[in-house]
């Protein structure tokens, strides 16, 4: 029976590729046979959808069906043959699990459609797939404080972590030295065993004796025990680059756990936490740091001395400074991580009230308050207006 490749895509037959790749990819993950298990109708749709994406992107069959008709291809006039037949690779069907690995995990990619089927939905390696020997190491997270002076200027710190490393003795194999692994004679060295399939075809699953690495350690190294990993204490290097803050995240590649059979070692992780400063404290590329003046030179305004990371710098305070006053210190503050402007440093003013006060002194203060009129508060005189407004009893 003819069937209508476009209906069963759902698109127009004006469709471009990428509204054919795109409405593929979501009708073939919906009707995936291992999102489906024993659903022999969502078999079958899978197989129609990825037929009728076969034909339709490749612009050549295209043209042969909209002239001919879906008829064209099961007669033989382009190659006949179904999915994986020999006309496959000269006009007729290609295997599903080969249009859905290369739309899912591209040409040449290096992965093929069992390591998809298994990243998306639990399912194991086809057969005549080969399986991954090797098993990636884990990534490890190393927690590092360092100081508030080390995080906007970068560092270079040494630390000490403990992990497992390939066991220099079998060069990571875990056979003992002058042995080596042998073939797995129960599954013949390929690391997978035949099991009921779909489509007709026979599927695979792990050699549970090997454990799917098609090898077996009849000789194991008296050193790793034959894991082909030993328990180390390593010190590294580690660039702290200028700008980092609690939450940054440093990856060291290759500095974590080995793999196992081969496998690449994972990363390291240096998690930065920025220890408190007595002085300073920051808002993304900004330094903070208050300043106590005294209230004459905040009437009258002065000059004060004000720390930065760098050193000590003078800073000029304007006349009738009041508490909280922000004043900016112009590129003082933290580098950019990733290029940019480096932020300010914002001198906080904070008015001293002075204390331990002489018998003269509170005498010269009283007449000083005494002799004030209300144009030389307009705070006050702006709060008690606004008292007298709310409270007028």
């Amino acid at each position: 029976m003819s069937k209508d490749y476009y209906q069963i895509l759902g698109v127009s037959k004006t469709a471009t590729d990428a509204e054919l790749k795109k409405a593929y990819r979501k009708l073939a993950v919906k009707y995936h046979p291992d999102k489906n298990p024993g659903d022999k109708s969502a078999e079958e749709k899978f197989k129609d959808i990825s037929e009728a994406y076969d034909v339709l992107s490749d612009p050549k069959k295209r043209a042969q069906y909209d002239q001919f008709g879906s008829d064209y291809f099961r007669a033989g006039g382009a190659g006949a043959g179904g999915f994986g037949g020999a006309g496959g690779g000269a006009g007729g069907f290609r295997d599903p699990y080969d249009i859905f690995s290369q739309m899912f995990g591209g040409a040449g990619g290096g992965m093929d459609g069992a390591d998809i089927f298994g990243q998306m939905f639990g399912g194991g390696a086809r057969r005549g797939r080969k399986s991954s020997r090797g098993q990636r190491g884990s990534d490890l997270e190393y927690r590092l404080d360092i100081s508030f002076s080390d995080a906007v200027f970068g560092a270079e710190k040494r630390i000490r972590l403990s992990k497992h490393d390939i066991c220099t003795a079998c060069s990571g194999t875990g056979a003992a030295p002058g042995s080596s692994r042998k073939s797995c004679p129960r599954c013949g060295g390929s690391g997978q065993i035949a099991a009921g399939g779909i489509f007709g075809m026979a599927a695979a699953q792990p050699c549970p004796s090997c454990g799917g690495t098609g090898t077996v350690n009849t000789t194991p190294c008296s050193r790793c025990s034959g894991s082909g990993r030993v328990s180390v204490t390593k010190e590294l290097q580690v660039h702290i680059p200028a700008g980092v803050d609690t939450g940054s995240k440093l990856r060291v590649a290759r500095e974590g756990e080995a793999g196992t059979n081969g496998g690449e070692p994972g990363n390291l992780y240096v998690v930065i936490n920025v220890l408190p400063d007595p002085v300073f404290s920051r808002k993304e590329r900004d330094i903070i740091c208050e300043v106590p003046v005294d209230f004459s030179v905040a009437a009258l305004g002065g000059i004060v001395e004000v720390p930065t990371l760098a050193g000590k710098t003078r800073l000029r305070v304007p006349e009738k400074a009041q508490s909280g006053m922000m004043l900016r210190l112009k590129g003082k503050g933290v580098p950019a991580l990733k290029g940019g402007e480096r932020g300010d440093q914002l001198v906080k003013i904070v008015v001293e009230t002075p204390s331990g006060l002489t018998a003269r002194q509170k005498e010269l203060l009283t007449a000083f308050r005494d002799s004030l009129t209300e144009g030389n508060q307009p705070l006050k005189k702006a709060y008690e207006e606004e008292l007298r407004k709310r409270f007028p009893n």
